[in-house]
This record gives C-alpha cells, sequence and structure tokens, in this order.
C-alpha cells in the first residue's frame, strides 16, 4: 500500500485550489476541499471499519470539479448525464496521479477508481456507504440553498431520488440532520413517513 496521509494531502491541496468558496461556521473554505472533507467524516461515520480504499475515494470522490463546469454542457437531462460522465472521468485521473504520487499501485488505484465512477453498486457495499455519504453532504451541507433556487416540485423529485438511492442507515442518519422549516416541509413532501 501507498502513503494514505501522503494521499490526503494531495488531495487536499488540490481542492483547496477550487476558486468557489463555501462559508461555514463563519470560516471561509474552497468549495471541494470542504465537501470532501465532510464526505470522508460520514463514511467514517456511517462505516467506522472502512478500508483504506474507501477512505482513499471518499477524500477524492469530486476531485478537482469546478475544472468542468456544468455550463460546459448542454440543458437538459442528456446534457446532465454526459456532464456527469466527464466528470467521472476527470475525477478518476487526477485521483490516480495523485495516488500514484503516494506510492501506490495499480491495483489499489483501480479499486479506488470503481469507487469514484460508481462501478460495482449492486455488489460493492463500499459504493452503498458512498452513495450514502454522498447524499448525506447534500443535505447537510447543499440542500437548503440548492431548495431556495429550484421550483418546489423540481425541489420534491430531486429528494424523493436521494431517498431511494440511501440505505436505511443513511436514511436514519438523513432524519437526524437538522432543516430549517421550509426545508423540512419540503422533505415531508418528498418522503411521507418522514
Amino acid at each position: 500500500m501507498g502513503d494514505k496521509e501522503k494521499a490526503f494531502a494531495l488531495f487536499d491541496a488540490y481542492n483547496q485550489q477550487d476558486p468557489r468558496q463555501v462559508t461555514y461556521e463563519g470560516n471561509a473554505y474552497p468549495l471541494e476541499y470542504f465537501l470532501s472533507r465532510n464526505l470522508y467524516d460520514w463514511v467514517r461515520k456511517l462505516s467506522p471499519g472502512s478500508d483504506e480504499t474507501l477512505l482513499l475515494a471518499s477524500r477524492c470522490q469530486h476531485i478537482g470539479r469546478w475544472e468542468i463546469p456544468r455550463s460546459n454542457y448542454p440543458g437538459g437531462r442528456n446534457g446532465y448525464f454526459r456532464w456527469r460522465k466527464a466528470l467521472a472521468g476527470h475525477h478518476a485521473e487526477i485521483a490516480a496521479s495523485l495516488l500514484r504520487q503516494a506510492g501506490y499501485g495499480e491495483a489499489e488505484i483501480t479499486a479506488v477508481q470503481q469507487i469514484l465512477r460508481k462501478e460495482h453498486m449492486r455488489t460493492d457495499p463500499r459504493a452503498q456507504i458512498m452513495e450514502d455519504a454522498l447524499c448525506l453532504v447534500f443535505l447537510a451541507h447543499q440542500y437548503e440553498d440548492f431548495r431556495q433556487n429550484q421550483g418546489e416540485e423540481k425541489v420534491v423529485n430531486i429528494l424523493k431520488k436521494t431517498w431511494d438511492k440511501m440505505s436505511e442507515a443513511g436514511r436514519k442518519a438523513a432524519m437526524d440532520l437538522s432543516y430549517t422549516e421550509a426545508g423540512a416541509a419540503l422533505i415531508s413532501r418528498a418522503i411521507p413517513a418522514a
């Protein structure tokens, strides 16, 4: 195995270049750096015994995301899926390069890339842990801003899709999060049992 701490430092340094900023508890952070650290934390909370491959993938899941903006692709569903496919390849390439610098071999790199590309979703339990963590980061740190910039029906639809992707453990963690009154109302519409 390579050097996990070196890999984390390389991932973090790369994501700290994100020109987009987020403010959390009065402190400003580069957006992807902030999100990747939170994704890593959620993976560790959901699966305290996570293997190194999953921990590495969680720290670089959206590495360099700002380098391929959504606006570079056509609107609509097809444009969205083309953008997402391009991003997955981009994240996997950057991750591979940085993992090599941290001393990882090709088999280890391929395993991380498979999680980043969401391969083997139905057969690899790590893929579900990652999906839960991604949904929880969205709900905890992006949902409120997202819902304020979208129509209610679109938000309800996105929430339903998010819920469908999550395991029972992920759903339980989602219900323990704090939401604004307006945010909670839309969640209740999307998930009647919530």
